[in-house]
């Protein structure tokens, strides 16, 4: 609905059907008009319409009948009934069969204007919300670019189907690669702004005073550099949504600058004595606990509520395992295309292996895991020995062979040297990082840094040896 909305006149009063054509015309509306109600209901079986302006008294049927066929074939369409004889029993019967509005004649041209635009508004979030439905009818293991059919999954999607189409602000927690950027343009596309700017703000990637000057804009001569004026992203995203990838990471004095921009809905650039007001939808992202860093000082408790309104929780790729097979299809189906390798197969024994993996890198890891496979592949069938090491069989930890003599043996004895067989099989397996053979192991880090620390351990990365030089 980017192009002008379209409004249909129905009034039996030339003189009325002039004045809202010049009228609306002029608001930038798109104004078609009918004398009678067979006219009008012609015009609405031929076109779609934003929203209907519709006579009481017409010559050939009652308003209020027209009303009720209109609701019959788009009981979403918004009608605004208008009419010289108000009485309330009218108002209440018109309201009572759905209209969105009801005037007398004389009407004010700002009160028709106001209830309009509000019209237009609501058919908009309508039609937004009957294409989700729609789309989630037709596949229910997808959300816009979202992959999922598990249950965390869909009430995920649900949330974004009822929260997307007010303004509230969003913040999306989740670990790295879970697909943090995807469910923000999901918010943003089945919102009333998808047809205005989405713009995105790397939080991390750049130092105080730059990232103050991206987000304002500045003035020439604000600073050494500054040789002509610039917008920010804030004045560039007005009307749209802007996405704060990794929010945790905005400098103290920052998150102040923003905490007003969300309160005041504007801000002044960089050596600028000018107010800029603006209509973004802040949508935040992070990685790590935020209430946490506001314990330690590192966020303002203000803007953690402020940015805390909607919150989505995504989970880790290895929380929703049965939706790995729909991934792999996916970025199959994706990659062999761009590939032009048509009609590859993911073997049983490499899907099992998928499924089991634990993904620290969640779906961006398992996405270049089957670019990686697809563009290896020699063959047809996509086997374990083409995924990497950690996920294929060269990266799987191998249990010690058990077996008790007659003698027996000293349990304890035993069960500490196999600990210590499993650290450094896990650490030979995920190269020496001290993180990923804690994931192979199912433990905290800081469990194997104290284990390690116990038996002596020392981790060697790949390519190392003791000779090396430190």
């Amino acid at each position: 609905m980017s192009e002008a909305p379209s409004v249909l006149v129905i009034d039996d009063e030339e003189i009325i059907r002039e004045a809202l054509d010049a009228l609306l015309a002029a608001e930038g509306f798109r104004v078609t008009t009918a004398e009678t109600a067979a006219e009008g209901l012609s015009a609405l079986s031929a076109r779609p319409f934003d929203v209907v302006l519709l006579d009481l008294m017409l010559p050939d049927r009652n308003g209020l009948e027209v009303l009720e066929d209109i609701r019959l074939s788009d009981d979403e369409l918004p009608v605004v009934m208008i009419t010289a004889y108000g009485t309330i029993e009218n108002a209440v019967a018109a309201t009572k069969q759905g209209a969105f509005y009801y005037f007398t004649k004389p009407f004010k041209n700002d009160d028709v204007l106001a209830v309009l635009r509000n019209a237009v508004e609501r058919r908009r979030l309508a039609l937004e919300n009957r294409a989700l439905r729609d789309q989630l009818r037709a596949g229910a293991h997808r959300f816009d670019e979202i992959i999922g059919a598990s249950q965390r999954m869909k009430s995920i999607y649900d949330l974004i189907s009822r929260a997307a189409p007010s303004r509230a602000t969003v913040l999306i927690q989740g670990e790295s690669g879970t697909g943090k950027e995807l469910v923000a343009r999901a918010f943003h596309r089945y919102s009333a702004r998808a047809d205005k700017p989405f713009v995105t703000v790397n939080s991390g990637n750049l130092p105080p005073d730059l990232l103050e000057s991206n987000l304002f804009g500045h003035v020439r001569g604000a600073f050494t550099g500054a040789v002509a004026p610039k917008k920010g992203l804030f004045e560039l995203a007005d009307r749209g949504t802007i996405f704060f990838d990794e929010i945790g990471n905005i400098p103290l004095d920052t998150q102040a600058k923003l905490l007003r921009v969300i309160q005041e809905r504007e801000f002044m650039q960089l050596g600028g004595v000018e107010t800029i007001r603006v209509d973004v939808r802040i949508i935040a992202a992070t990685n790590v606990d935020l209430r946490a860093l506001t314990r330690e000082g590192r966020f303002r408790e203000d803007l953690f509520y402020r940015l805390n309104v909607i919150t989505v929780e995504l989970p880790p790729l290895r929380d929703r395992r049965q939706d790995v097979p729909l991934l792999v299809q996916h970025f199959l189906d994706k990659f062999t295309e761009e590939s032009r390798k048509p009609n590859l197969v993911v073997t049983p024994e490499t899907l099992d292996r998928l499924i089991a993996h634990d993904w620290p890198g969640n779906v961006r890891e398992l996405e270049n895991a089957i670019e990686r496979a697809v563009v290896l592949c020699p063959g047809r069938e996509i086997g374990a020995d083409l995924l990497p090491n950690e996920i294929g069989p060269n990266g799987r930890v191998s249990v010690p062979d058990v077996a008790v003599p007659p003698e027996g043996v000293h349990f304890r004895e035993i069960m500490i040297g196999y600990e210590r067989r499993f650290i450094e099989a896990a650490l030979e397996a995920a190269g020496g990082v001290q993180k990923k053979a804690a994931e192979l192991l199912h433990i905290k880090p800081t469990t194997l840094n104290e284990m390690m620390k116990r038996y002596e351990i020392r981790p060697r990365r790949k390519g190392t040896d003791d000779n090396s030089a430190s």
